[in-house]
């Protein structure tokens, strides 16, 4: 196998000779704290500012669309309210029409029965119309006059 050369920290010449570097142990609370490890302290503060963020980024990204629902709901509400005010009036403006139509109703019905009672009073006319000619006819006729024909029935008043 050929050997390829792979640039690391530890050098080829390093790996020939024996090391006195101490490997690292996973940090213990009894143990001095290595600067490129976290402590137990470190590593809470660091979760707890990343959750801060994440909650920051959902509280950002959840109040544009809560804003927004919030907007419509108030509309929807004072929309509601407009609605029922609405409704109030018009049930009232509908009791209102229900009693002019009543009243309108009434008027009607007297107008008709008193064009009923035009109609007689003409259908009385006319037979006293028919009465006075019959009459003037009648005296006419005692006065020794000719009797004329009338072809439009009218009468000969004098």
């Amino acid at each position: 196998m050929a050997s390829t050369s792979v640039s690391s920290p530890v050098t080829a010449a390093s790996t020939s000779t024996p090391s006195t570097t101490a490997i690292a142990s996973p940090p213990s609370s009894t143990t001095a704290a290595s600067p490129s490890l976290p402590t137990t302290e470190e590593s809470n503060r660091a979760q707890s500012e990343a959750r801060t963020a994440v909650l920051a980024s959902l509280n950002s990204a959840g109040s544009s669309y809560s804003h927004d629902l919030q907007t419509r709901a108030r509309d929807l509400h004072a929309n509601s309210a407009a609605i029922s005010a609405q409704e109030n009036n018009l049930t009232r403006n509908t009791a209102a029409l229900k009693t002019e139509t009543a009243k309108l109703s009434k008027e009607v019905d007297g107008t008709m029965k008193g064009m009923r009672d035009l109609g007689d009073l003409q259908n009385w006319a006319e037979m006293l119309e028919r009465d006075f000619m019959v009459l003037e006819e009648t005296v006419r006729l005692a006065e020794g006059g000719e009797e004329v024909g009338r072809e439009s029935g009218g009468s000969l008043w004098r």
